[in-house]
């Protein structure tokens, strides 16, 4: 990775968990961003929900409070997604927010509720375009016309519709003031890198947001990371990879063996967009482990909301992210700026890092006192509880004598006996080590 990179994607592997928010005109049929593909339906078909848009409780101000109060530092909002619909002003189609009951521009609201809040500002742009009369459609992998025969020989302009797509970019880096993030959705088959004139594309950002970051989907996918991996990689390869809705086993790193920026894109349920009959969501503890997950292998989380057609993010995302953010305001400081801790991840949990200072996420209770493993007792300086600052108990029990490299801890009084977890979502302690010249503190 060169230096470039690690400067503009400083903040970014710092701030660690923001807010994806994926919405438009699908919000009004309920069943996931990809509706419009999944049921074949034409233009035509799809531009009843466009008539009937009127999100008439749109509040971006309490999207960001709500992000904030979660414990994210940033939000990525969809722009416009494959159906072509833009949440902004766009002067190059009429298939807008501002064309439709909202009158608006939702995107600048958006942007301006971000800053309000302190929160870095992103936008979600889609490469594909399913309203566009010269994007590509039969045979297409996705197109919601593939399989139609009237377009089998249909004779469209793909430059003309890159001429387009590109000032709808322009758009969006001159028009919004500083952009802290750019997500581009997303490359396939042969559409990818300079069948979208890429090179172009991130000149042209470039010179409108030298230090915007942004992700490496002109070139891959969730299932293709591209060039940035490679030694070498493209001028449109992206500041970061973003697999989605799984974490990389061992983190992600380069063929030289450099940690690569990346950051999960995850959903709370199984949709992106608004789903009315989606109730598998994901529970507060789990999303915070798998936070935790990303974090110890060097990664970020972007976890997602799908506010319905109105404007309102559901209620149950709404409870999960308050639980969340209870959490986030004690233990915050074990997940902004960590990164991967170099001890073996411990059976009980995981551990992540911050310049000299070790903390333990325990997931699991010990049957009696807890292993700090790769941690010699003569190493340490203190240990406590990061949600309350208190001291925990590192006293050792006649039964931990046959270790005398490792250092225990125990949840209550006796460290021979077996207590609960403080909190059974994570109970986070902070390892303290002494200075000792010549090594790493507790390594």
């Amino acid at each position: 990775m060169n230096q470039e990179i690690r400067t503009r994607t400083k903040w970014f592997m710092e701030d660690r968990f923001g807010m994806f928010i994926h919405w438009g005109l699908y919000a009004i049929p309920a069943s996931g961003e990809w509706v419009m593909s999944e049921r074949r339906m034409t233009v035509e078909e799809y531009e009843a929900y466009f008539r009937a848009f009127d999100p008439v409780d749109y509040d971006p101000k309490a999207w960001a409070r709500l992000a904030r109060e979660a414990g994210m530092k940033y939000m990525v909002l969809t722009a416009k997604h494959h159906d072509g619909f833009c949440l902004f002003d766009s002067a190059f189609t009429d298939y807008k927010a501002t064309n439709t009951k909202a009158g608006r521009d939702l995107v600048r609201e958006f942007t301006d509720a971000c800053r309000a809040e302190g929160l870095k500002v992103g936008l979600y742009f889609s490469l594909i375009d399913w309203h566009h009369p010269d994007f590509p459609k039969y045979k297409d992998r996705q197109h919601p016309m593939r399989d139609c025969e009237k377009y089998r020989d249909e004779k469209i302009d793909f430059d003309r519709y890159l001429d387009y797509m590109h000032g709808q970019v322009k758009e969006l880096v001159t028009g919004y003031g500083k952009l802290d993030l750019l997500w581009f959705d997303f490359s396939y088959d042969d559409m990818a890198g300079e069948k979208w004139r890429a090179t172009e594309l991130i000149d042209m950002v470039r010179s409108h947001q030298p230090d915007v970051i942004i992700d490496n989907r002109l070139e891959g996918a969730g299932d293709n990371f591209g060039s940035i991996l490679s030694a070498n990689p493209l001028p449109y390869s992206g500041d970061f990879a973003s697999p989605e809705q799984i974490i990389p086993p061992e983190g992600i790193r380069d063929e030289l063996g450099e940690p690569v920026p990346w950051e999960l894109c995850a959903t709370m349920n199984n949709h992106w967009g608004y789903c009315n009959f989606d109730y598998l969501y994901k529970s507060p503890g789990l999303i915070i482990r798998k936070l935790v997950e990303c974090v110890s292998k060097g990664g970020n989380m972007i976890l997602n909301v799908g506010p319905d057609a109105r404007g309102r993010i559901p209620k149950e995302s709404v409870r999960i992210l308050k639980e969340i953010g209870e959490w986030m305001d004690k233990n915050g400081e074990s997940i902004y700026e960590n990164t991967i801790c170099p001890l073996p991840k411990p059976e009980w949990g995981r551990y992540t890092k911050k310049g000299d200072v070790i903390y333990a996420h325990v997931m699991d209770a010990p049957l009696g006192a807890l292993p700090l493993y790769g941690i010699a007792p003569e190493t340490v300086e203190r240990v406590t509880y990061v949600a309350d600052g208190s001291e925990v108990n590192r006293q050792r029990g006649w039964n931990t004598a046959q270790y005398p490299d490792i250092s225990f801890v125990s949840f209550g009084e006796d460290s021979v006996f077996t207590y609960p977890l403080p909190d059974e979502r994570d109970t986070v302690l902070k390892i303290e080590c002494k200075k000792r010249e010549g090594r790493k503190p507790c390594l």
